[in-house]
């Protein structure tokens, strides 16, 4: 089991930057892979960034490519997702993911455990 909680969600203007933090507790943290979806409303929850058991190998959705950047502390157990150069359409619930198998980590279906959530409002 892996327990994980998602912060630092807020209120930002367009342009702005935040940094999320998703800490995870139940199992050794560097045996997942971890991911970060969101959720606007109406709207399916789609990926957005992810990263291997290693810190080398990350995954973009192309409409955060070259803002986001995914990175972990394996010894603070904790995911980040740096979120630059924000847009009224990156508002959405975020939400960390972790994955035991590191295939196909795009996917919803390849995350077993979920987290809350967070809410980024990006305002114009």
């Amino acid at each position: 089991q892996v327990q994980l909680v998602e912060s630092g969600g807020r209120l930002v203007q367009a342009g702005g930057s935040l940094r999320l933090s998703c800490v995870g507790s139940g199992r050794t943290f560097s045996s997942v892979a971890m991911g970060w979806f969101r959720q606007a409303p109406g709207t399916e929850r789609e990926f957005v960034a992810a990263i291997g058991w290693g810190e080398s190998t990350t995954y973009y959705a192309d409409s955060v490519k070259g803002r986001f950047t995914i990175s972990r502390d394996n010894a603070a157990n904790t995911v980040y997702l740096q979120m630059n150069s924000l847009k009224p359409e990156d508002t959405a619930v975020y939400y960390c993911a972790a994955a035991s198998y590191g295939r196909r980590l795009t996917a919803r279906y390849a995350y077993e455990y979920w987290g809350q959530g967070t809410q980024v409002t990006v305002s114009s």
